[in-house]
């Protein structure tokens, strides 16, 4: 996927879990855990809002677009 979410990144700099986001954002661990190791398809403006607010971050710290290979 030419998306890849740095989330992981962003917590590990603000010093945060995975349960303690979680719990922040009203979302399951489970679900947190999935969109953290890019095996989500996609994630709703309300959840990225929450997640940029609890982590006072911009979408494009937790968000990189790389081009595929096959598209080039």
């Amino acid at each position: 996927m030419a998306i890849i979410v740095r989330l992981d990144k962003m917590m590990a700099d603000r010093k945060i879990s995975l349960g303690e986001l979680a719990d922040r954002i009203g979302m399951t661990n489970v679900n947190l855990s999935n969109l953290k190791t890019g095996k989500m398809k996609g994630i709703r403006f309300e959840t990225l809002n929450a997640i940029c607010d609890a982590l006072d971050c911009q979408p494009g710290d937790l968000l990189e677009f790389t081009r595929d290979e096959k598209h080039v």
